[in-house]
């Protein structure tokens, strides 16, 4: 059962993500993402890193307090959101950013998507009239230019 509340957890954060990027990150904290936006900051940090700490604490107490229990659901909830916070580092800030320069070059198809979608959310500089909040779930219009279509 934990295992399920794992996965559950992970899978719910994309629309949580989705939720939180377009109305909080994009709305009343803007003043912390904009510069992830317009790089106005330079520099290796942004502002916008604030948002790991303030995803971070409530995750760290689920997990603690769950722990203290018998690592009982609150744990698994913890832990879902915290694997969620780790692949969201991995493929936004290392493999579309290139915060650290690795895996520059993909061909495999739902990366590259990815990689196009998330660009098409950047090409906004301000916080309105935005698109593609969410992180692992990419629409099919950014799968469909790298179909090969021969027309004759």
């Amino acid at each position: 059962m934990n295992i399920l509340i794992t996965i559950l957890v992970f899978v719910l954060m994309e629309g949580a993500t989705w939720v939180i990027h377009k109305y909080v990150m994009h709305g009343f904290l803007w003043v912390l993402h904009r510069d992830h936006h317009d790089h106005s900051d330079e520099g290796f940090f942004e502002k916008n890193d604030y948002f790991f700490v303030i995803f971070a604490l409530p995750t760290i107490a689920l997990m603690y307090f769950g722990s203290l229990q018998g690592f009982n659901y609150l744990f698994f909830i913890g832990l879902g959101i915290m694997l969620y916070g780790m692949a969201y580092f991995f493929v936004h800030d290392i493999f579309i950013h290139q915060r650290l320069k690795v895996f520059k070059h993909t061909k495999n198809l739902y990366f590259l998507a990815l990689r196009r979608a998330h660009k098409q959310h950047h090409k906004h500089l301000g916080k309105e009239d935005g698109e593609c909040f969410g992180f692992l779930y990419v629409p099919f219009k950014y799968f469909r230019m790298y179909f090969k279509t021969d027309k004759k």
